[in-house]
């Protein structure tokens, strides 16, 4: 089992940015992948980013460009900071990581953008 516990969000104007903690504890050492998804009002969840144990990073086209994705090791923590906040960005933000056992999902934190 691994929990996963967001933090960061809020208010944040346009063009602005966004700086998101994910902090993971349980079972970390049989995490391969993590990422960000996120789900706007009326829309499907989508991914953001995704980082996975070899190296390799996807990234949504909306994001690319605007998006910083990295991770602390020893604290078991990743992190996400997207700049040039838009209006579109406003969603609800999910950690995410997967094991040979399972996926997982933190609890999800607002982002909010106005316009």
């Amino acid at each position: 089992q691994v929990q996963l516990a967001e933090s960061g969000g809020g208010l944040v104007q346009a063009g602005g940015s966004l700086r998101l903690s994910c902090a993971a504890s349980g079972r970390t050492v049989s995490i391969n992948t993590m990422g960000w998804y996120r789900q706007a009002p009326g829309k499907q969840r989508e991914l953001v980013a995704l980082f996975n144990s070899v190296g390799s990073t996807n990234y949504a086209d909306s994001v690319k460009g605007r998006i910083t994705f990295s991770g602390d090791n020893d604290k078991n923590t990743m992190y996400l900071q997207m700049n040039g906040q838009k209006p579109e960005d406003t969603a609800a933000y999910y950690c995410y990581c997967g094991t040979r056992g399972g996926t997982y999902w933190g609890q999800g934190t607002q982002d909010a953008v106005p316009t």
